[in-house]
């Protein structure tokens, strides 16, 4: 009869292989175990990068490098890797609510569409008060994205979560946004100086960011609307018309005055050429003057008497030019006729001589 012991007996009942069978894989346990933690270091010993992320490395916990898109390798349980999206991001503000695209946030160099995630709260958190004490409702919009991957990883921690840096930049951009409307009147934040206030709303910010070196740059603020509060817009409607109304009438009045300056300006030109020409004209009549009586006087100079008889002649003809009826009396004449009528005469019966004696 075999003998056994009471384990071997216990063993036998339960079916199972003999006891020293698994002792032949104990061998093969560690070599196991070193393989798959060599996978586990292989696979630990490179890492990817997307295109719209960049990777920061810590080695030790203490900041390392920071890596750009791409594969890299890296020292396999020593250094940890912590990847950043550097991708633009939108806020709607004073709402809060982050603007993304319909697909979730397009990577760099994508155009990117923006529509508000949540429903308007109360307008009321739009209201703010301008330099003119003067209520508006103001909303505008900041892109943002990450610069400087290490400094916004030590500053909010979460990889993946960018929750913290959203609040802290809608806290700033709204307390920079508070501060510029109240140094500009409504007016202004409407008219010329909508533009100068989104750049200085920007500036600031960024500058309050850089104060809490975060890593992040504000890439645009744009201010979407400044209008009245509801309950006042019917009466600033009626003050927007008035003004409309102004500015036209000072259109037209300047379109007038474009129109009648050139036409006055041409007129006094013409005045001037007109005057100037006469000038000249006159100026030429007189040098001519003066040079014919340079030359009668120099004639004169020459031949006394001859031109003193001509002068006589001429101004003689020039007299009887003027006279219509003309008689010629000769004072030295001895005879029966002493005169000459040299107007025609109707009476034929006259007797000359006596009108001669008379005239004499």
């Amino acid at each position: 009869m075999e003998s056994f012991s009471f384990d071997e007996f216990a063993r036998r009942r339960r079916g199972g292989p003999p006891s020293d069978a698994w002792r032949r894989y104990v061998p093969i346990i560690p070599w196991v175990l070193a393989g798959l933690f060599a996978l586990f270091l292989i696979s630990d010993f490179s890492y990817t990068v997307e295109p719209h992320e960049q990777a920061v490395v810590l080695r030790f916990g203490a900041y390392q490098a920071t890596t750009a898109p791409g594969l890299h390798f890296k020292l396999p349980i020593v250094d940890r890797v912590m990847k950043v999206s550097i991708e633009e991001h939108g806020l709607s503000l004073p709402y809060g609510p982050p603007l993304q695209a319909a697909q979730g946030w397009p990577g760099i160099g994508s155009s990117t569409t923006i529509a508000r995630t949540a429903a308007n709260p109360d307008d009321d958190e739009t209201l703010m008060l301008t330099g003119d004490l003067n209520t508006a409702s103001v909303e505008w919009t900041v892109q943002w994205r990450v610069s400087e991957p290490s400094s916004y990883l030590f500053r909010f921690p979460g990889e993946g979560d960018d929750r913290a840096a959203r609040e802290l930049l809608t806290y700033v951009a709204r307390t920079v946004m508070n501060r510029l409307v109240g140094d500009y009147s409504f007016d202004e934040m409407i008219g010329p100086k909508r533009g100068d206030i989104a750049q200085q709303a920007r500036e600031d910010t960024q500058r309050m960011l850089d104060a809490y070196d975060c890593g992040v740059t504000v890439t645009a603020l744009q201010m979407q609307q400044v209008i009245p509060p509801d309950r006042v817009k019917p009466s600033f409607d009626k003050v927007n018309a008035s003004v409309q109304q102004k500015q036209k009438l000072e259109n037209e009045a300047e379109a007038t005055r474009n129109k009648l300056i050139p036409a006055a300006r041409a007129n006094r030109d013409k005045l001037i050429r007109d005057a100037e020409g006469y000038a000249s004209r006159t100026r030429a009549e007189a040098s001519g003057e003066i040079e014919a009586l340079l030359a009668r006087y120099h004639a004169y100079q020459s031949a006394p008497e001859v031109t003193r008889q001509r002068l006589y002649l001429e101004a003689m003809q020039s007299l009887f030019e003027t006279v219509k009826d003309k008689t010629i009396i000769d004072a030295d004449l001895s005879g029966v006729l002493p005169l000459l009528n040299l107007a025609p005469t109707t009476n034929t019966t006259s007797n000359p001589t006596a009108v001669g004696e008379d005239a004499k």
